[in-house]
């Protein structure tokens, strides 16, 4: 039994897929194909796989039945969280969501799940991914002051929807925690963050995070030990489609 972590499926089986172009790189060819294969082979009914957003294309829970089907039948129990592309997932209806596909799919936003003695916390986050611009030294020559107030503000948003997630583990007795981010936890400009302090609050042993997608974009945030944290990216074409393994 292994607990497993990967986001970024990426999935249109019913929408008209209109992606960034490094979502036509040569990694990205039947990359469902690869990972359902991947899966099939090395993966059991016991294991705990977390999906870490972008799941679906689908602009709504009709258009992204096929996808989430396809979740659905891979081996093992599947978590997801949101990602920021995830149209089909209003947060506060996740309650519906678990409810129509109980028994297969768990969706975690504002509660958590288990996986041995750890709580499963998690949420979509955010960073402020500009508009701004960085020269060849790493200085900082233009900014955008209303993009950033906006961002602040679903920073906060999320803020409080992980604190619940860990407050609603925490109330149960549980003190050991696995932190699921889609957003990485710090921008290209940030050395921390407040899901960085969060994490280091209730002494987190891992966040994981994916988002950084493309390779010119995979080592955008922590990678590694920071402060006695294992931080990783898990985005699919960075893992080439192998689930990472967070825990035996």
């Amino acid at each position: 039994m292994s607990l497993y972590a990967i986001g970024d499926l990426h999935l249109h089986f019913q929408s008209e897929l209109k992606a960034p172009g490094q979502l036509h790189d040569r990694v990205w060819k039947k990359h469902e194909q690869k990972f359902q294969a991947y899966c099939g082979k090395h993966l059991t009914d016991e294991d705990t796989l977390v999906l870490v957003g972008d799941h679906s294309w689908g602009k709504n829970l009709e258009q992204a039945e096929t996808d989430l089907q396809y979740i659905c039948d891979l081996p093992g129990r599947k978590i997801l969280t949101r990602g920021n592309h995830d149209m089909f997932w209003d947060a506060n209806k996740t309650a519906s969501l678990n409810a129509r596909y109980a028994g297969k799919l768990e969706f975690l936003q504002g509660n958590y799940y288990t996986y041995r003695d750890y709580a499963l916390v998690g949420t979509k986050g955010f960073t402020f991914e500009g508009p701004f611009r960085v020269d060849r030294r790493g200085r900082i020559v233009d900014w955008d002051d209303a993009a950033e107030e906006h961002a602040k503000k679903i920073v906060e948003r999320e803020l409080k929807r992980l604190r619940d997630s860990f407050e609603a583990a925490s109330r149960d007795g549980y003190r050991k925690f696995i932190m699921f981010l889609h957003y990485p936890p710090t921008s290209v400009i940030e050395e921390e963050s407040g899901f960085t302090r969060m994490a280091e609050e209730y002494r987190v042993e891992q966040v994981i995070y994916a988002h950084c997608h493309g390779e010119a974009r995979f080592h955008d945030s922590i990678e590694g030990m920071f402060h006695d944290i294992r931080y990783s990216l898990v985005s699919g074409d960075f893992l080439k489609w192998r689930p990472y393994k967070v825990l035996d």
